[in-house]
């Protein structure tokens, strides 16, 4: 009514006279101009007519207008009465419910209006007869009722009755012979039906029965299919319509008796008469057998019994009885198969099929469920035919392979057949939905499967093609669409009902590999999951199949791999998704499969292998599958043999790789690590490039090599036959763009793995994914810098500053990935430029490689300088950074020894097979030839690879003096130093850490200016336990080999004078600077001898033994592990002395015993290390053969500094002999030294304390040791009045940066002074105030600096401890008396120096506890106490000269308050002006430390 009110607006019929009606009149004459009945504008036309009259019984418009118009519009059309009558039916009807009389009367008015132009006799045909009586058209309505209906029973009801009496037989045999004459002559159909017509009226024929006999002569004569159709078409233009369709349909209800076989002939009749829409399909239709409904059910039931079939063979552990009944009751059914009961309508259906009337047949079809009448041979085979028909010409245009034939077939006779197809877009009006219609019993007709695969080809090479319009490319979209489907919906379910067609495969493949691997994989997605569960035959297929497979894998070992080998070919070339789930789901659970299942895989095709691909990343992909284990500390097993099953199949068989390293980015872009397993054993297999850190040495240094040499020797299992593997896995990289992406994201996630992957995990499970994370790039990276070319390679990575800064890439990992690209730049150049001059001298050559370096690193250099801040380039210039990050070892060392091995295993071999008398001549020869092409690789390489080592350490040396720059400290230099270069890096990887130690000895014999060797390994030794603590595994094992090489080095040097002498007695690295009280000489430049370098070693063993016995101790799992994992991998080198190795030995054992049945991990590594360690001790020395302990002089009295900033924070030389002496003291110490961290605040505020009372004393002690001659002591106060000797003493006492526990203090002050006398308490009392007052005016002052020197100090107090322990290791030597904190003799005679002046030196001994560790806290502590006692009781002062010793203090108490005025004085402008330099006589603390800083510039003091 909405859509009608819009044509009669009811402002129309207001102004109905002045302009309503004209316009209503011009809307119906546009409406009325489409004479169609089925148009829109005639239900329009129909609708103002229905609300012209709804208004006039509704009142609003009079009858007689209406009537009146309708008249005029009358003559618009000249079915206009009917519609009338049509309108006036719908009106009545509603009229005679309503309840309102008006509008019924209203509606009569307009009918009788109407009646002069709308005949009664349509009105009688549609109006009601009651209606009919009350308007007067009739008389009465009950006798127009009963009328009517005797009419309609005879004339639809009524059976006519004939005489067949009356019939005469002569009649119907020359009916017969009629139509049974020969009808190739010039006898037409009307002639034919003229005389039939004759004959109907001379013998009074029955019109039915003759047209029956016309039928039965028609299934006899199918030759003249045209004359019979045109005889019925004109027969029954004088018949009713529906009579031939009954005719028809009788005679199929005559052939539905039991046992009843359709004829043929009769289907093919139906079929004709069908075509030429003689008869009407739904008329026909039901008078067919068997019912839909009993169709649908018998559908149904064959799904159920399939699916009982699947259910009974997934039967396990039947007895071998069952199964033999089992057997037999299979035989008993096939042998019951019964003759299944005729099918009328699938008769028809192909009669429809084989004349070509696919339409017809398609309307049969959709009655029925999915491919229920394909499933019968005799449809499915019709419709290949039809088929083959319809692609002819296409087919023979682009399909037929080149020098093939064929059979061509022909076309059918019938000019109602489907269109044949000459193009491809021909294809989308019948043939796609014909194959739609076959579904998977395409597999009847093979041929045509080959047909259709090839024109898919030719249809994906010209999709693929360019060159065409927007329009043609939208079509050609349509139909790879509809290609996509078909291959879907009927060629995969085809292949699968097929017998083993390996041809098939192929063919297919070759269409599929066209497709890209996303529409593949969807593809046989669907084929997996779906396709099998769309047909009973399907599911009946897929159980055989797990069957077939459940047999083969029981038995399949690698004994018998050729024959089960085969039969999984067998089976996979029909089913392979089934098979390989099935596979893949036994090699999760047994790992021991995966090497004959590799090798049994070889008889596939290579479908088969894309098939299996998909599979494996399905199963990878398994979101019900858990890939941890059940503790959440492991990779679940399943997913660690489906990764090794990876890698070997791909490495072994050409299988697109796209896809799964496509799998592999999306995993690690969703945040999932975990999978990178993949990644590492597919590299590792295809590449033959292995990560592991179980490398023993030999195979390390075999890593420094050549690519021959890593591949002959660097390796566990020498994987041969890598290079078509990786060539492909090279072109799946680069086709799909995945080589960088991948190393960025995997670069990105190592970091990430923490965060965003930790969470509540555990700790070590944590640390195997960061593990694995980082072993994957370094294994990938690896294997792009060695396969890609150097054009692919340099066009794809990004320069270092663009991945660190934008990219975000940690920069160890930046420069693992840019390095090739530096070598690979540099190598380039270096060509050009030999090219361009190529009679050149060597020197030449070298300069021409130093041209090329700078030409490429000098971008390299500018481009550091924004990855870090500016401070960080005060102290190493971008030069070195880039310098160290930018080589490997393979730069730096030849391995010789290595080289020289694999020439040896080489010619072993060769000799080998000399002697085999077993081996032909012919294999002799190859295998000789390989071996003797391989020694001269190897050679070849070495001699190329020395040239360039020559080349790299010449230009090392003359870069050496720009690296280290002096604008700040060598404390901090060496800081930037570790912190940037060495730490990051020799974690990275084995050989990283190897190259880390190597550097850094390369750094000290190159005499590298402004490098403290001794500093450096001073750092790398002390205090390692926080750098143990927070390494994952695999980055412990990493520092353990570089402590390792560090401690090789060290070794070498302690263990022959020779050595030492020649390898580090002039270089600077082990330049010192000696500081001695009463010498007027300055800072003096020395070099450390041999003997304290014995004891400066033996200090970093004491200290790696107290971090270790740490670890052990903390109980931490993380701690233990990993201290086992450094210590096994620096067992060759340490424990070196006996008590350490006790005590270690201890420590460990106490580890076995608590660990046992709690952590297995634990109790296996330190079983391990606990028996490497017993076969050690035959190795281990005695202290004493370590390193000499001589008796401590008296009256030694010396100040000795490493750098004018402080001291380093772990002592040189000052591991005391109290606590060296015992192990068990040692560990006791270690147990203290966790209380030592609380303590540090209160310690600072006493020693400071301590120091503002003692004026120029280096320390409390020093205060007390009084000299035994009056005249030395008078010398001593001469000496101090000098200038120099108050810069000396002042420079012999530091201020400590940590603070100590005022009770310590004041215990240490107290032993040491031990006053004898009441008035010496009296004394001691009145100082102890002196110093509490001075210390309330002087810490305030102090601490300011201290805050503002923070950083300064922390970077000075390791070297500082460096000299102090250096010192105290200083023994007696050649008759010569040395101090016990032992100042460092110089190898320059001193002959200026009598001895009284050396028995007056004071050992002024500057502690400084370390703000990093409590161990060296606690350290300092106890050599402070140690060192204190014995000083008191060499220097006890006598009482004779008590009365002079006090008269002493009370003036050097008042100049203490005297210079305690001055010092705050200056440090009031100090605080104001913030300025560093100072002059020689000041005698405050952090003007000092700052004076140091300015000195330090390139000498270390110990």
């Amino acid at each position: 009514m909405e859509a009608a009110s819009v044509l009669v607006r009811v402002e129309w019929i207001k102004n109905w006279e002045k302009s309503g009606r004209g316009d209503l009149l011009d809307l119906c004459w546009l409406l009325s101009k489409n004479k169609s009945h089925g148009s829109s504008t005639y239900r329009d036309f129909q609708r103002a007519l229905y609300e012209l009259s709804h208004h006039v019984i509704k009142g609003n418009l009079k009858p007689e207008q209406a009537a009146d118009f309708l008249n005029d519009i009358s003559e618009f059309r000249e079915d206009m009465p009917s519609i009338l009558a049509d309108v006036f039916y719908m009106l009545d009807i509603e009229t005679t419910v309503l309840e309102e009389k008006s509008k019924r009367d209203c509606f009569m008015q307009l009918v009788l209006a109407c009646l002069y132009f709308v005949s009664d006799t349509i009105l009688k045909e549609r109006l009601d007869p009651e209606t009919l009586e009350s308007l007067g058209l009739i008389k009465q309505s009950q006798q127009f009722n009963q009328r009517s209906v005797k009419i309609k029973t005879k004339l639809f009801y009524k059976q006519q009755k004939f005489n067949f009496l009356r019939e005469e037989n002569e009649g119907y045999a020359k009916l017969i012979a009629e139509l049974g004459q020969d009808l190739s002559g010039n006898i037409t159909s009307d002639l034919i039906l003229e005389n039939i017509k004759s004959l109907i009226g001379c013998f009074n024929l029955d019109p039915n029965r003759v047209l029956g006999i016309i039928l039965d002569a028609f299934e006899c004569r199918p030759e003249y299919n045209d004359f019979f159709i045109s005889l019925l078409e004109s027969y029954m233009n004088r018949c009713e319509p529906q009579t031939l369709c009954h005719i028809l349909g009788f005679k199929f209800k005559f052939y539905q008796e039991p046992n009843g076989e359709t004829p043929s002939s009769l289907y093919r009749v139906a079929a004709v008469l069908l075509q030429v829409n003689l008869i009407d399909l739904n008329d026909l239709y039901v008078y067919l057998l068997p019912a839909d409904n009993c169709i649908m059910d018998e559908y149904k039931r064959e799904m159920v019994e399939a699916k009982e079939i699947v259910r009974k063979l997934m039967v396990v552990a039947l007895s071998s009885e069952k199964i033999d009944k089992q057997e037999k009751e299979k035989e008993k059914e096939e042998e019951k198969v019964e003759k299944p009961p005729d099918n009328q309508k699938l008769g028809l259906l192909e009669a429809l099929l084989k004349i070509g009337d696919w339409q017809h047949a398609q309307n049969i079809m959709v009655q029925m469920p999915p491919y229920y009448a394909a499933s019968h041979q005799l449809i499915a085979l019709a419709i290949c035919r039809l088929i083959h028909i319809t692609i002819e010409p296409l087919y023979r245009r682009v399909g037929v392979p080149k020098g093939a034939k064929g059979s061509p077939v022909n076309a059918l006779q019938n000019r109602r057949a489907p269109k044949q197809a000459e193009s491809f877009e021909d294809l989308k009006t019948d043939v796609f939905n014909m194959f739609c219609y076959l579904g998977p019993h395409l597999s009847c007709d093979p041929i045509l499967f080959a047909k259709v695969v090839r024109i898919g080809k030719s249809f994906m090479k010209e999709f693929q093609s360019d060159g065409r319009t927007q329009e043609d490319k939208e079509k050609m979209e349509v139909i790879l669409s509809c290609l996509l489907g078909i291959t879907d919906q009927v060629l995969f379910p085809s292949l699968s009902l097929m017998d083993c067609n390996a041809c098939m495969t192929e063919e297919l493949w070759g269409m599929l590999k066209k497709f890209p691997y996303q529409h593949r994989y969807r593809l046989y997605g669907q084929w997996k999951n779906e396709t099998y569960n769309s047909h009973p035959l399907l599911v009946k297929v897929k159980a055989q199949t797990i069957d077939k497979a459940k047999y083969i894998m029981k038995r399949l070992t690698k004994e018998n791999v050729k024959p089960y080998g085969r039969q999984i070919g067998k089976l996979s070339h029909s089913n392979p998704t089934i098979l390989f789930d099935y596979i893949l789901a036994q090699i999760q659970m047994h790992d021991n499969l995966i090497s004959p299942v590799v090798d049994s895989l070889k008889y596939l095709t290579s479908l088969n292998y894309d098939v299996l691909a998909y599979c494996i990343i399905e199963a990878l992909a398994n979101p019900e599958k858990e890939r941890m284990k059940h503790d959440d500390t492991t990779i679940s097993s399943w997913l660690r043999h489906l990764a090794s099953f990876c890698g070997a199949v791909f490495h072994k068989y050409p299988i697109d790789l796209a896809a799964l390293l496509q799998y592999v980015a999306n995993q690690l872009k969703a945040g999932r690590s975990i999978d990178l397993l993949i990644l590492k054993e597919v590299v590792h297999k295809m590449a033959g490039i292995e990560i592991t850190e179980e490398m023993t040495t030999e195979q390390l240094e075999a890593m420094t090599g050549g690519e021959q040499l890593k591949a002959e020797g660097g390796y566990f299992g020498q994987i041969r036959n890598t290079k078509k593997s990786s060539q492909r896995l090279k072109d799946a990289l680069l086709d799909y763009d995945l080589a960088l992406p991948l190393c960025l994201i995997i670069a990105q996630q190592r970091n990430g793995v923490i965060f965003q992957e930790g969470g509540e995990k555990h700790l070590e499970l944590v640390g195997k994914l960061y593990d694995q994370c980082h072993d994957t790039l370094v294994q990938f990276g690896g294997f792009l810098a060695s396969n890609l070319s150097t054009e692919d390679y340099t066009k794809r990575v990004p320069s270092i500053d663009v991945l660190c800064n934008e990219f975000h890439i940690p920069h160890d990992a930046a420069f693992f990935l840019s390095r090739p690209m530096y070598a690979h730049h540099i190598s380039s150049k270096y060509d050009e430029l030999k090219k361009s001059d190529k009679g050149s001298k060597q020197q030449h050559k070298v300069h021409k490689y130093i041209t090329s370096c700078e030409m490429v690193m000098a971008p390299v250099h500018e481009a550091v300088v924004s990855l870090h801040v500016s401070k960080v380039w005060d102290g190493i210039s971008p030069q070195f950074y880039a310098t160290f990050w930018s080589l490997t070892m393979y730069d730096l060392a030849v391995p010789h020894t290595s080289y020289d091995r694999e020439v040896s295993k080489l010619k072993v071999q060769m000799k080998a097979v000399d002697d085999n008398q077993e081996m032909p001549p012919n294999k002799k020869k190859k295998e000789k030839e390989r071996c003797s092409a391989l020694q001269d690789k190897l050679l070849a390489e070495e001699k190329k690879q020395m040239a360039h080592v020559q080349r790299v350490l010449l230009r090392l040396k003359l870069e050496k003096d720009n690296w280290l720059l002096a604008k700040s400290t060598k404390n901090e230099t060496i800081t930037t130093f570790l912190q940037l270069c060495i730490f990051p890096r020799c974690i990275f990887s084995a050989i990283d850490a190897v190259y880390c130690a190597r550097f850094v000895e390369l750094v000290h014999q190159q005499k590298t200016p402004n490098f403290s060797t001794l500093v450096c390994y001073d750092r790398v030794f002390s205090d390692i336990i926080f750098t143990v603590a927070s390494c994952t595994e695999n980055e412990a094992s990493r520092y353990g080999r570089f402590l390792c090489c560090m401690l090789e080095t060290v070794t070498r040097w302690h263990s022959d004078r020779a050595t030492y002498e020649k390898e580090c007695g002039n270089y600077p690295g082990f330049l010192t600077i000696l500081r001695a009280t009463g010498f007027d000489g300055g800072n003096q430049a020395d070099q450390l001898d041999y003997e304290t370098f014995r004891h400066v070693v033996h200090k970093w063993h004491y200290k790696l033994t107290k971090a270790s016995v740490h670890c052990l101790e903390t109980g931490e799992y993380i701690h233990i592990r990993n201290i086992l994992i450094v210590l096994t991998k620096i067992l060759p080198c340490y424990p070196k002395v006996l008590n350490l190795g006790q005590a270690l030995e201890r420590r460990v054992h106490k580890i076995c015993q608590e660990e046992k049945g709690k952590r297995p991990r634990l109790y296996a590594l330190a079983s391990g290390y606990s028996g490497k360690l017993k076969c050690r001790k035959s190795c281990m020395v005695p202290e004493n053969e370590f390193h000499h302990k001589d008796p401590t002089p008296k009256n030694a009295v010396a100040s000795v500094h490493n750098e004018p900033v402080g001291g380093s924070s772990s002592s040189i030389g000052s591991a005391s002999k109290s606590h060296e002496s015992s192990a068990e003291e040692n560990d006791k110490s270690m147990e203290r030294s966790q209380c030592g961290v609380k303590a540090v605040n209160k310690a600072s505020s006493a020693t400071l304390k301590g120091n503002s009372s003692n004026g120029n004393s280096g320390f409390n002690s020093s205060k007390i040791i009084k000299e035994n001659d009056k005249e030395k002591r008078k010398e001593k106060e001469k000496r101090e009045k000098t200038p120099e000797a108050r810069a000396l003493s002042k420079d012999g006492k530091e201020k400590p940066k940590e603070e100590r526990p005022k009770k310590d203090e004041k215990a240490r002050e107290t032993k040491e002074r031990t006053p004898k006398t009441n008035k010496e308490k009296e004394k001691f009392k009145k100082e102890e105030k002196a110093k509490d007052e001075k210390f309330k005016t002087t810490v305030p002052n102090i601490d300011s600096k201290l805050t503002q020197e923070k950083e300064i100090e922390e970077e000075s107090f390791r070297e500082r401890d460096i000299a102090k322990e250096i010192k105290s290791k200083e023994n007696v030597k050649g008759g010569e008396k040395r101090p016990v904190s032992g100042p460092l003799k110089s190898p320059v005679p001193r002959s200026d120096i009598t001895e009284p002046e050396m028995e007056q030196k004071r050992c002024k001994i500057d502690m400084h506890p370390s703000p990093s560790h409590t161990s060296t806290i606690k350290d300092s502590l106890i050599e402070l106490k140690e060192s204190s006692a014995k000083l008191y009781l060499i220097h006890t002062p006598s009482p004779l000269i008590k009365s002079k010793e006090r008269e002493t203090d009370k003036k050097e108490l008042d100049k203490s308050r005297e210079r305690s005025r001055e010092r705050e004085k200056k440090d009031e402008k100090d605080r104001k002006g913030r300025k560093r330099h100072h002059s020689n006589n000041d005698r405050e603390v952090l003007p000092d430390l700052t004076k140091r800083r300015k000195e330090e510039n390139g000498t270390m003091a110990v």
